[in-house]
C-alpha cells in the first residue's frame, strides 16, 4: 500500500493519461508521438494489424494447401490400464468414461487403446478398438461391443494388418527390367521374322521354303519366254524378182 492507493477512494479506473503538460510528465512537447512524420500529426491512426510498414502477419502467412481439420473425426481415446479403475462386470462407455474423469475431451465418439495392462472384466462398449485393446479385453474375460457412429451396436471386425512396405524405387526398378526383358524377346522374334540369322542346325520354316520355290518357278518361266526376232527389217512374204 503507498500513498497513491490510499488517494484513489475505491475508484475502480485509475485517471486517464494526461499527455503534453510539459516535459516533467514524461509525455510532454511531443506528447509520445515523436518528430515529424505521419504518426505526428494529428488525426493520424492506425488500422487493425499494421506493423509499422513492414509486411504484416496475415500476409506473411501462407494460405495455399488443403486441411482436414474441419472434417476431421475425433475421438475420447483412453487406454486399457485406466478401465481398472471400473468394478469388476462394470459396462464401460463413453459416458461412464467421462464421469469417471478419465478423459478431458468430449466428443460424440470413444476410441479404446491398448496401453497397459487390463486385470477386470468388463463389458467395453465403443466405436474403435486398438487390436490390442481388443485382445487384451478378451484375453481378461470382458466383451468388446463395437458401436457405429449413431450408437448402435454392430458385429466387430479386428482392423486388418497394414500392408508390408516396400523400399522407395524398387517397384519401379522391378517393372522397367520387367519392360526391357518383354522389349528383347519382341526384338529376338521380329528378328527371326524377318529372316536374320538362325542359330545352326535350326531346320528352314516352311513358308521360307515356299517362298524360295516359288520364286525360282518365276524364274524360270521368265527363262523360257521365246526369244525375239532378230532380222526385223526382212518382209514378211518371199524375195520378189
Amino acid at each position: 500500500m503507498d500513498l497513491k492507493t490510499i488517494c484513489n477512494k475505491g475508484i475502480r479506473y485509475a485517471d486517464r493519461k494526461r499527455i503534453a503538460r510539459g516535459p516533467g510528465s514524461g509525455l510532454g512537447k511531443t506528447a509520445g508521438r515523436g518528430h515529424k512524420g505521419w504518426g505526428q500529426r494529428a488525426g493520424a491512426r492506425r488500422r487493425p494489424g499494421y506493423e509499422g510498414g513492414q509486411m504484416p502477419i496475415y500476409r506473411r502467412v501462407p494460405k495455399r494447401g488443403f486441411t482436414n481439420a474441419r472434417f476431421r473425426t475425433d475421438f475420447t481415446v483412453v487406454n486399457v490400464d485406466l478401465l481398472n479403475a471400473f468394478d469388476e462386470g462394470a459396462t464401460v462407455d463413453l459416458e461412464a468414461v467421462l464421469a469417471h474423469g478419465l478423459a478431458s475431451q468430449v466428443t460424440p465418439l470413444f476410441k479404446v487403446l491398448g496401453n497397459g495392462e487390463l486385470k477386470k472384466k468388463l463389458v467395453v462398449r465403443a466405436q474403435k478398438f486398438s487390436k490390442s485393446a481388443a485382445d487384451k479385453i478378451m484375453a481378461a474375460g470382458g466383451t468388446v461391443v463395437a458401436l457405429d457412429e449413431q450408437g448402435r451396436e454392430r458385429p466387430y471386425e479386428p482392423p486388418a494388418p497394414p500392408a508390408p512396405k516396400t523400399p522407395a524405387g524398387k517397384g519401379a526398378q522391378a517393372a522397367g527390367a520387367k519392360a526391357r526383358d518383354g522389349g528383347a524377346k519382341g526384338e529376338a522374334k521380329s528378328k527371326t521374322a524377318d529372316g536374320e540369322k538362325k542359330p545352326k542346325g535350326a531346320k528352314p520354316d516352311a513358308s521360307s521354303s515356299g517362298r524360295a520355290k516359288s520364286d525360282g518357278e518365276k524364274s524360270e518361266g521368265k527363262g523360257s519366254s521365246k526369244p525375239k526376232s532378230e532380222d526385223k527389217d526382212e518382209p514378211q512374204g518371199g524375195a520378189t524378182s
